[in-house]
């Protein structure tokens, strides 16, 4: 049986989706007590608890959710509960930050919203903002309904154009906030890259990159490669990179089938796509010039072992200098690319998203095209 917590003690409870938002909670439940007892003054306490559980999976309806919230936290001796979760939400064709609701002291809070820079910081801002504006007695309007106020400073700024959102009668929910705009949508889709961990794609990919480093070591010792790196030009060897990352990333895109294409028409369905389409391209995209410098690194690295200043000069009738060596690495980087893409072909679609996805925006992705075949088969 569950122990009541000591009287005085307000019991808060961070209800996780797996994978980042969990690691996020349990990073900011170190000072989180401290912090918020320190900023509601009055002597108040602050019990913080960690659960981790997939909350948001099989739906994105706000209602729902809620509900679901309200039925976790009725099953424990919680005050107020606060689900962190990394998926985009979206309220009457706007991106929602937080959802609140004072009279069940529960708050539902986008991580995707807060951006991709210094999350774990705008994390516990929100969080802070969210716990003490709940524990605190909501000033009330004429119809009972806590008045809209504004966020704290801190955590609505300029880069971050926060409004009040609104709210459907029959729902849990008292105050909702919202981005508008594109300074919101960029925001968003920069939190969605970052939830997405770009710089995983490497290291998902290994029969890609496999063939990529192959290629390299043999193009490295090819005299024909040497001649074309010694006569390109440094226009024509920026167009050579362009082309073999955007061909790579072209690829990986259509072969996954990571493109996304909702059955639905309506406008909000067409916004989502383009924002989830929009983070697929740059995910990838990040993924791709990582890999890219990689390469371009590890073939300086082979062509400074293994090239012969004397055999060079042979072949191309111009001397080894350092210059040779960054042109040919950059050259050959944009060769092994292309046979990095080529050998992506091997790669199973599942290993493709598995290494371009986090595990919440698979299942979310997943859920969507599961919809669309339906609404397609009615």
């Amino acid at each position: 049986m569950r122990v009541s917590p000591p009287q005085g003690v307000t019991v808060v409870a961070l209800l996780a989706d797996p994978d980042a938002p969990t690691e996020i909670a349990h990073r900011m439940a170190r000072t989180l007590s401290t912090r918020l007892a320190d900023k509601s003054g009055q002597g108040r306490r602050f019990d913080v608890e960690v659960v981790s559980e997939p909350f948001t999976a099989g739906t994105e309806d706000l209602p729902t959710l809620m509900r679901r919230i309200k039925a976790r936290a009725g099953a424990e001796n919680w005050d107020i509960v606060v689900a962190l979760t990394d998926l985009p939400l979206h309220s009457h064709g706007h991106k929602l930050v937080v959802d609140l609701s004072h009279e069940h002291g529960l708050a539902l809070l986008s991580l995707p919203t807060l951006g991709g820079l210094r999350l774990q910081t705008r994390a516990r801002r929100a969080v802070e903002e969210a716990v003490l504006g709940l524990a605190r007695a909501p000033a009330t309007g004429a119809e009972g309904l806590p008045r809209v106020q504004p966020l704290p400073g801190r955590f609505v700024s300029r880069l971050a154009p926060v409004h009040p959102g609104p709210v459907g009668e029959e729902e849990t929910v008292d105050l909702r906030y919202v981005l508008r705009g594109p300074r919101g949508y960029l925001r968003v889709l920069v939190g969605m890259v970052r939830a997405n961990r770009p710089w995983r794609l490497v290291p998902g990919l290994s029969k890609a990159l496999a063939a990529a480093l192959a290629t390299g070591a043999v193009a490295t010792v090819n005299s024909t490669v040497w001649s074309l790196a010694e006569a390109l030009s440094a226009p024509r060897l920026v167009i050579a990179t362009v082309g073999s990352v955007a061909l790579m990333i072209g690829w990986l895109i259509v072969d996954a089938q990571l493109w996304h294409r909702s059955a639905e028409v309506s406008r909000e369905a067409r916004q989502r796509a383009r924002l989830y389409n929009a983070s697929t391209v740059l995910t990838v995209g990040i993924g791709v010039i990582v890999c890219y410098a990689g390469l371009m690194v590890i073939n300086l690295v082979w062509a400074l072992f293994i090239l012969n200043d004397q055999v060079f000069a042979s072949m191309t009738r111009t001397p080894l200098d350092s210059t040779d060596y960054w042109t040919l690495s950059w050259f050959v980087a944009s060769v092994a690319t292309v046979g990095g893409a080529l050998g992506s072909g091997l790669e199973s679609d599942e290993a493709i998203r598995a290494a371009a996805y986090s595990k919440r925006e698979q299942e979310r992705r997943q859920m969507l095209q599961d919809d669309d075949d339906d609404q397609l088969e009615t």
